[in-house]
């Protein structure tokens, strides 16, 4: 029977190695998973590329994973938030490594690799810095360049609900990276605000398959 549900969050984690690349869900305040991110920071693996869509700030989610001083490179579009001074502090230090992407090239990146495409020409960024060293083309007139896909080890995301198949639903815009990670990572691990049975998502609804999802994990919303 295909029971996806782990009872413990440290079970989901297992095969984590130190330098592994995890992506992490969220925008802005919205669908971060919180209690994986301090799950990962008890596991102590240390020298981790981060792909997320930014750096964090104050003291909790990815900010805490940057204050234990885990993460080695982090691959995001706003390294630079309100009270971000964690990752400032390992930037200006050089302990930490920053590749800055657009963040549309850093969903889309995303994307081509769940996908299984070897990349994409695009017009951002051409020009600027952050092309540097890329190959660029003229296609129609205009100027791309082009960009590689991102894979990761592990995607941890937020979603509202689940089934033990590990099929997802959403709740509004804290769908923002979590579908395109899931389909990204070699192991994707939600956790979600509600389980339900089988056959209760109206498969006409379910945003990521659970095909896409190794591990299941119920936590309670915060208050």
């Amino acid at each position: 029977m295909i029971n996806k549900i782990v009872d413990n969050l440290s079970d989901a984690f297992t095969g984590l190695k130190d330098g592994a690349t995890i992506m992490i869900g969220g925008f802005g305040g919205s669908g971060i998973p919180h209690e994986l991110i301090d799950c990962l920071v008890e596991q102590d693996a240390k020298d981790l590329v981060i792909i997320t869509n930014n750096a964090g700030s104050g003291e909790t989610g990815i900010a805490a994973l940057l204050k234990a001083r885990r993460v080695r490179k982090i691959v995001c579009s706003y390294p630079r938030m309100a009270d971000s001074h964690h990752f400032e502090t390992l930037y200006r230090s050089g302990q930490i490594e920053l590749e800055l992407v657009p963040q549309g090239n850093l969903a889309e990146r995303i994307r081509a690799q769940g996908a299984g495409l070897g990349g994409f020409f695009t017009q951002t960024a051409y020009g600027t810095l952050l092309a540097e060293g890329k190959e660029t083309r003229v296609i129609n007139g205009k100027n791309y360049v082009f960009e590689t896909p991102l894979a990761a080890d592990f995607a941890l995301i937020r979603a509202l609900k689940a089934d033990r198949y590990g099929n997802l639903i959403y709740r509004k815009a804290g769908r923002n990276f979590g579908p395109v990670m899931a389909m990204a990572a070699d192991t994707t691990i939600a956790q979600v605000s509600e389980i339900v049975e089988l056959g209760e998502i109206d498969p006409e609804v379910v945003v990521t398959p659970g095909i896409f999802v190794k591990h299941v994990a119920l936590v309670k919303d915060r208050s």
